[in-house]
């Protein structure tokens, strides 16, 4: 509900008077909520607090707040940060099924996950553009290699 609700902003009389539109605002935050949960697998956790929750299953909670409000343009700051590699795959899979009609720019250190999800990638070492374009050619290119594996003996 927190990422719906940052979508608009009742006036103070309007949400003192709990006035007929703001249920009915309020009953299709909930439907949205709930559309989004489902969609990430998380709806038999609508009621649950997300403390105690293990750290995959919250990273799935705010990408679910984050798709809330109807994003077209989504930063995800790296997701994969604290993920097993499983939950990496998992959640790698979970973002390309909410790509659809929306722009997803991934900051991530995550290889793997990066070459999975991008159709564009841009290496960068201390700031300079090493490299970009598709993650085949990137993943080839000699200046990636060097800077992310090192000099060959």
């Amino acid at each position: 509900m927190l990422g719906v609700g940052a979508t608009g902003r009742p006036g103070f009389l309007a949400s003192a008077l709990r006035l007929p539109r703001l249920r009915s605002r309020d009953r299709a935050a909930g439907d949205r909520a709930d559309e989004v949960l489902d969609r990430l697998g998380l709806a038999a956790l609508a009621h649950h607090p997300a403390t105690g929750l293990p750290y995959g299953t919250l990273k799935r909670v705010e990408l679910a707040r984050a798709l809330a409000g109807r994003p077209t343009l989504l930063l995800l700051d790296e997701p994969a940060g604290g993920l097993s590699a499983a939950e990496v795959d998992e959640l790698a899979g979970l973002i390309e099924s909410i790509r659809e009609g929306l722009t997803v720019v991934l900051v991530e250190h995550h290889m793997g996950m990066v070459m999975r999800l991008s159709d564009n990638v841009v290496v960068l070492d201390f700031g300079r553009v090493l490299a970009t374009g598709a993650p085949d050619e990137v993943r080839s290119d000699p200046r990636v290699i060097e800077a992310y594996l090192g000099k060959p003996a």
